[in-house]
């Protein structure tokens, strides 16, 4: 069947193409790596953002949870952001900050925050893992609520807050992102209107 020819006739002419290859430097040109200049080209066509995060931890895993209420009316909207501009909590002087306990119901803990930190940050600094998104008042993905459902502004301050009303707030709802406590109380992390 197989003949030793054929064989022979075979390996030879594999043979004489290896060679060939080599001898005439019949390799291929590795072509120039122009992927940085891709990514480069690319990176120079999205315009720069604001957004100090990113948004990957928002409720559900998605962007962007929490949709901000559009004005109804002309001029709406620029009268609601006069009221509701917040306060600054960097102008607190050291010697005015005050402590306040607040328990992390759903984190089985209560800890000590200042009047000048922010829910959010002072949960994570307790290493605990609170959702959030944009952590400037704008969605309401780290919305967390008074425990037992009292009026919020009794309890804590927004230093920005466009996106919960104040029927939403009068129900305990809060923007652990930008929310200062005032008073001791119990919180309770990831609840949204």
């Amino acid at each position: 069947m197989v003949t030793t020819l054929g064989v022979a006739l075979g390996l030879g002419a594999a043979l004489t193409f290896v060679v060939l290859n080599f001898v005439k430097g019949a390799s291929k040109p590795t072509p120039e790596d122009i992927a940085q200049d891709v990514l480069e080209q690319r990176a120079s066509t999205v315009p720069e953002t604001d957004f100090p995060e990113p948004y990957n931890r928002s409720i559900g895993g998605g962007g962007g949870a929490g949709a901000v209420a559009a004005g109804g009316a002309e001029g709406e909207l620029e009268d609601s952001e006069e009221e509701d501009e917040g306060f600054d909590p960097d102008a607190i002087a050291d010697d005015e900050v005050e402590y306040y306990e607040i328990e992390f119901v759903n984190e089985g803990e209560t800890i000590e925050v200042a009047n000048n930190e922010t829910l959010l940050d002072a949960g994570e600094d307790e290493g605990w893992d609170l959702p959030y998104a944009c952590r400037q008042g704008q969605c309401v993905s780290c919305g967390g609520r008074v425990a037992d459902g009292e009026d919020a502004s009794e309890y804590i301050r927004h230093s920005a807050n466009e996106s919960l009303g104040e029927s939403e707030i009068e129900e305990g709802y809060m923007l652990t992102c930008t929310a200062h406590p005032t008073a001791s109380f119990s919180l309770e992390t990831n609840e949204t209107p």
